[in-house]
């Protein structure tokens, strides 16, 4: 069974972390430095911290239910009603490591040759809206597009029909999408983009690259990645080799989804441009064709068909009667 999660007081009084945080992960568990005791209203930045002090003083003991390993991320779930979801992501960052603490609420997705065309997509300059959280975003140089910066509700490009939000790409690295498919992280941001008309996935890498990740499973991350694809299938995961080509997919696509978007909000009253036809007046059922046993019975033996002359007729006989007309014109 898990240890507890506890909280205590950094006794370092230089330290700009003053929270130490023991994670119940292996036998003897690990301890880091952190900003604040949970991730409510942000991801808290951690450092690697030497040892636990002998007589901490403790300022939270929450009863953890798991406590697992995934990749470069330490899933963590409390065993309590509410923020009990939380995950601790290890990353490197211009040659050094950073930790992060994230949880549900505060998850924001890490933002880490052909000839590219230069045609217009779909015959329109397009205006592209870069979420402002994009720290090193598309900059669309070889494609015909204007930019802006604003929040996006879900993705990291997109594009606007009015003042509405109608397409959007989420922008993921091969590494990013590894740990946020095994994290569970993936799983919030389909579902926000399922709230758009249309929306998709980028990945700037090969398929096959999943099973060469030096620090993930690669059965386990194409595993989750499929079950990502069933559960949200309206959201498409491309994979695009490259950055360049990835940024050429994203400007064909949003261009697509706009163009065809456009058409169907133009085309969305076009039923009340046509005459008013009416309604339509059922015609009235034939009448079943007239069938008397007797008269059965003497037309087969007319016609050399043996019928018993009480119960019922046989149905292949009925139907030769009924036939006779069309078998025998006049």
């Amino acid at each position: 069974m898990p240890d507890d999660l506890l909280i205590a007081r950094n006794p370092d009084p230089d330290s700009a972390l003053p929270f130490l945080v023991r994670i119940p992960l292996g036998p003897n568990g690990i301890v880091v430095k952190a900003k604040q005791t949970w991730p409510r209203e942000k991801k808290i930045y951690c450092h690697r911290a030497e040892e636990w002090p002998a007589e901490p003083e403790i300022v939270e003991r929450l009863p953890v239910r798991a406590c697992v390993r995934r990749g470069p991320a330490i899933d963590l779930v409390l065993n309590r009603a509410r923020e009990n979801r939380s995950q601790f992501v290890i990353a490197n960052a211009r040659g050094r490591e950073m930790i992060f603490w994230q949880s549900p609420r505060t998850n924001k997705q890490a933002r880490p040759a052909v000839r590219i065309p230069t045609a217009r997509a779909h015959g329109q300059i397009l205006d592209i809206v870069i979420d402002t959280a994009e720290k090193y975003p598309y900059t669309f140089s070889t494609q015909q597009t204007s930019t802006s910066r604003q929040r996006l509700p879900a993705g990291d490009y997109a594009v606007r029909f009015g003042d509405e939000v109608v397409a959007a790409v989420e922008r993921k690295t091969l590494e990013d999408l590894a740990a946020s498919l095994l994290s569970g992280k993936l799983t919030y941001a389909l579902a926000e983009l399922t709230a758009l008309p249309r929306a998709a996935v980028v990945v700037e890498d090969r398929y096959s690259r999943l099973f060469k990740l030096e620090h993930a499973p690669g059965a386990r991350v194409a595993e989750a990645l499929a079950e990502a694809q069933a559960r949200f299938p309206a959201v498409p995961i491309v994979f695009c080799e490259t950055r360049p080509l990835a940024q050429e997919w994203t400007y064909r696509w949003l261009g697509a989804c706009l163009s065809e978007l456009t058409a169907a909000k133009d085309r969305s009253d076009i039923e009340l441009s046509f005459a008013v036809a009416g309604p339509i007046t059922p015609a009235p059922l034939p009448s079943p064709p007239e069938f008397d046993p007797r008269l059965v019975r003497a037309w087969a033996a007319e016609n050399g068909l043996v019928v018993s002359g009480r119960g019922k007729v046989p149905n292949a006989v009925a139907k030769a009667y009924l036939s006779r007309d069309s078998a025998n014109p006049a």
